[in-house]
């Protein structure tokens, strides 16, 4: 069995064909799927779905590109649900920022503040973390070694920053999505290797950044098992060890 550690079945995309998209999931043996609370606004969606089909799971949080919409007595009331399994996904994203000087500084003190938020929750509640992080690793590294996330988490879509590999020691994984298929994607297929596979993670991201040879398509959490198979060649192991390698995983982190 393998567990997409972080589809965004709420999206609108999946609305009118949900049950063939877990149909052909299945059919995958994807029989397991994390919603990450990205968007406010759709999750109530994402508790929905986790409690009509036995499998769902959702996380509560907020994407830093919405850090503005962070709202903690909203999201609280959610993260005593029983198919909830983890704070966010929340972090740093430095990749969209206002040209101005003062502008930047003020929204990533705004976005380290709303992640320090989320990570207190996380403890509080003993919850791991689903973690963002674009063109901000020596922030989020800081924030992270600072705070410290009692439960730990996984690094969401690692960005194969090496330094990032560190946060092992204190109870993160590293999940890796499609990029690992891409033809540009050296940098990480190239840091595979040092990742412990005991803390290694598959994820889709879908209905975003659709594995070869799906590109330019909707992604689906169908396709996990061909990052599972890119990742095995790599590695050099067989495609059925790291199925079980990585869902035993994901039940440790998160169930």
């Amino acid at each position: 069995m393998i567990i997409d550690t972080h589809v965004h079945l709420d999206d609108a995309r999946y609305k009118n064909d949900i049950d063939n998209v877990l149909k052909r999931s299945i059919e995958h043996d994807v029989r397991k799927w994390i919603i990450p609370g990205a968007d406010p606004k759709t999750l109530q969606r994402a508790i929905t779905l986790s409690e009509k089909y036995e499998d769902i799971y959702f996380s509560v949080g907020v994407h830093p590109y919405d850090a503005s919409a962070y709202n903690p007595k909203y999201f609280e009331q959610f993260l005593k649900h029983e198919k909830c399994v983890a704070v966010g996904e929340c972090g740093l994203d430095y990749y969209r920022l206002p040209e101005e000087k003062k502008e930047i500084s003020f929204y990533k003190n705004l976005q380290k503040e709303i992640f320090i938020d989320q990570i207190n929750l996380a403890n509080k509640y003993k919850l791991p973390m689903i973690i963002h992080i674009r063109d901000a690793s020596l922030d989020s590294f800081e924030v992270l070694m600072h705070s410290k996330p009692e439960k730990g988490g996984v690094l969401h879509c690692y960005n194969a920053d090496e330094q990032l590999l560190k946060l092992s020691e204190f109870g993160f994984y590293f999940g890796v999505g499609g990029v690992i298929t891409f033809h540009n994607a050296k940098k990480l297929v190239n840091i595979l290797p040092k990742i412990s596979l005991e803390k290694l993670l598959l994820e889709t991201d879908a209905p975003y950044l659709t594995p070869v040879p799906f590109r330019g398509k909707r992604n689906e959490p169908a396709y996990t098992h061909y990052i599972a198979q890119k990742i095995s060649d790599l590695l050099g192991i067989k495609y059925t060890q790291l199925c079980e390698i990585t869902t035993q995983n994901a039940q440790r982190l998160f169930f």
